[in-house]
């Protein structure tokens, strides 16, 4: 096997590891709210108040969705509408202390999961999962960038 290759099946071994691990989180997370609802309180916690287009398009549903998908977190008091400052014909939704508390509740009980799993690995395991938290947080922000890229 090439030098190549080798590389390649092991970026296939790595990359079938990490989905299959958070395909596996995503579906051991409460069922108290959609995905995209999730994914949507998410992006306001990481960017701040988006415009209902701009969620629209980031979590890949039509604006018409969206806007019902922000009613209801608005009646939920997750999220709330405000004025643009800069454009009083725009409409932001910004996330309220609620909306926050949530993703910070939800993102903990994710954290805490695998701290739990990770606990029953070995020391080695540990070391090597150590050692890999640099590539780790550095293919998280390769993977941020591409969403950014994608998302204009």
């Amino acid at each position: 096997m090439s030098r190549r290759d080798a590389a390649h099946s092991a970026s296939d071994a790595i990359g079938s590891a990490l989905y299959g691990l958070a395909t596996r989180a995503v579906r051991r997370l409460p069922r108290d709210m959609s995905l995209t609802s999730a994914a949507t309180l998410a992006t306001l916690d990481k960017t701040g108040p988006r415009r209902i287009t701009d969620l629209a398009v980031t979590q890949g549903v039509t604006q018409p969705a969206m806007t019902v998908l922000v009613r209801v977190m608005e009646e939920s008091g997750l999220v709330e509408r405000k004025g643009d400052p800069s454009d009083k014909r725009v409409t932001l939704v910004c996330l309220t202390e609620a909306g926050a508390a949530y993703v910070r509740t939800r993102r903990r009980a994710g954290v805490d999961a695998y701290a739990r799993l990770i606990d029953e690995l070995t020391g080695d395991e540990v070391e090597a999962l150590t050692a890999a938290l640099p590539a780790l947080l550095h293919l998280a922000e390769l993977e941020s960038h591409a969403r950014e890229e994608s998302d204009r």
